[in-house]
């Protein structure tokens, strides 16, 4: 026995199983790190069989706040995880799972988990897992999923009773709950119905064999003045662009100055030495001759830094090989103000002094991805905007670093108005050639994806 013992480190070994001996042996553990193993299935047999847990105090492992078993064979990740109450930190990484039990909502503490390089069945949950918080993952599997949420209303009210119980019982962590609720990010929605004079956007029918999905909106109330908060704007985008966008290759992002745009706008195609387009900090350029421009660049630029890659916008030239037409966005003037997934144009390039933004997400893979991508953009910006609201930088700072990837948390000391933090997101529709509605966002089921760190008035 080790009564003692807080922390084992089994690590990069060949364990198959644990059984509920630890369970016993070590009461007061805290943290478990089982990585590079070979376990099939988590918890497994670390916790006793139902019925046997009289031996065990407050249930096996009540201190047990850090798993990790990251690249093992897991398979099977077992509802009895809810059972480890203190549990604040889980990493099942590059494991075998194909699904995530509901029952991980169950768990009263979890703050951080890590389940990328799962295969898992839900694809939507798969995108989640790779480009959102904790919190919205357990929300979603709280509601049970997609296409679930009747069928789990029951049995997730009981849920939710018994962790407000066990919050109730465990006390310490009611201050951090009320300090989250108040950091929550507002985001007011305006509908196509309340608003005068509501963006459009027509999509023709050849952007259907080229890149066929798209999704807008209009945010305002962005504060890109102080310091680096630009720099930061842009930086975020990047790091959406390697992370949920998979490197484009799922979707790709383009932000717009409003004020620099003139709709109605359309979705189209145009040949590669018709299209053209005043990329950012370039003249204008034909299609054609950008990507040639382009591809000259990285080729010089490898030789020169002796590498065997091609590195910023050059790695994406290839997405657009093979296509007989390239995507454009295409304002009422005619002027491309979108060439995706490659550039923006220099015309609504976004500046310290704008205010209203035009997002667009674009995608050759599905329209869901285009919805998670958005929901994400908007709260990446939300958070920007809360971080240079609370953190009052000198007009010309250039020193700062980027503002951190998830959630700033809000400092109770300093007196910041919630109404001060809001953002409104105005509905944009797609329609066809027809006028018939392809896409409205964002709709009543969109941002759900991150409602548990923003705060939807709908």
């Amino acid at each position: 026995a080790f009564p003692q013992l807080r922390s084992l480190n089994l690590s990069g070994n060949r364990l198959r199983e644990l059984g509920p001996g630890l369970a016993r042996a070590a009461p007061q553990l805290q943290a478990l790190l089982l990585s590079g193993n070979r376990l099939r299935a988590l918890p497994g047999g670390l916790l006793p069989p139902a019925g046997t847990g009289a031996a065990l105090p407050g249930g096996p492992f009540p201190l047990l706040s850090r798993l990790e078993a990251a690249d093992n064979e897991v398979a099977a990740l077992g509802a009895d995880i809810a059972a480890l109450p203190a549990l604040k930190s889980l990493d099942v990484a590059n494991n075998q799972l194909r699904e995530l039990p509901a029952a991980l909502a169950d768990c009263p503490r979890l703050k951080e988990a890590n389940f990328r390089g799962n295969q898992l069945k839900d694809k939507r949950l798969e995108k989640m897992v790779n480009g959102c918080q904790t919190k919205a993952i357990l929300e979603y599997l709280r509601a049970g999923g997609r296409g679930k949420g009747k069928a789990e209303s029951a049995r997730e009210e009981a849920r939710k009773k018994k962790r407000e119980k066990q919050q109730k019982k465990d006390g310490g962590d009611g201050e951090q709950d009320e300090l989250e609720e108040v950091s929550k990010l507002l985001v007011k929605v305006l509908h196509v119905s309340e608003n005068p004079a509501p963006l459009v956007v027509k999509a023709s029918p050849g952007v259907r064999d080229v890149r066929p999905f798209i999704v807008c909106c209009v945010l305002k109330g962005v504060n890109l003045k102080p310091g680096n908060a630009l720099k930061r704007f842009l930086s975020a985008q990047t790091k959406l662009h390697e992370d949920i966008c998979e490197k484009r290759t799922a979707a790709t992002i383009a932000t717009h100055d409003l004020q620099l745009i003139k709709g109605p706008l359309t979705y189209d195609v145009q040949p590669p030495e018709e299209l053209k387009i005043t990329p950012l900090g370039r003249k204008e350029i034909k299609a054609k001759d950008l990507l040639r421009q382009l591809q000259s660049e990285a080729e010089e630029q490898r030789k020169q830094k002796k590498r065997q890659n091609v590195s910023g916008l050059h790695k994406y030239l290839q997405l657009l090989d093979g296509k007989e037409n390239y995507p454009c966005l295409v304002d009422a003037e005619g002027v491309v103000i979108s060439f995706p997934p490659i550039t923006n144009s220099e015309k609504t390039k976004i500046r310290k002094d704008t205010r209203d933004l035009f997002l667009e997400v674009t995608s050759d893979t599905s329209l869901q991805i285009c919805k998670d991508v958005m929901d994400t953009l908007i709260l990446k910006i939300a958070e920007l905007n809360r971080f240079t609201l609370e953190n009052k930088e000198a007009s010309g700072s250039d020193n700062e670093s980027d503002a951190p990837c998830g959630p700033v948390n809000l400092n109770p000391g300093q007196n910041v108005q919630p109404m001060n933090l809001l953002l409104v997101v105005e509905q944009v529709r797609v329609v066809d050639t027809d006028g018939n509605l392809k896409v409205l966002y964002p709709s009543k089921t969109d941002l759900t994806t991150v409602s548990s760190l923003l705060t939807v008035i709908r």
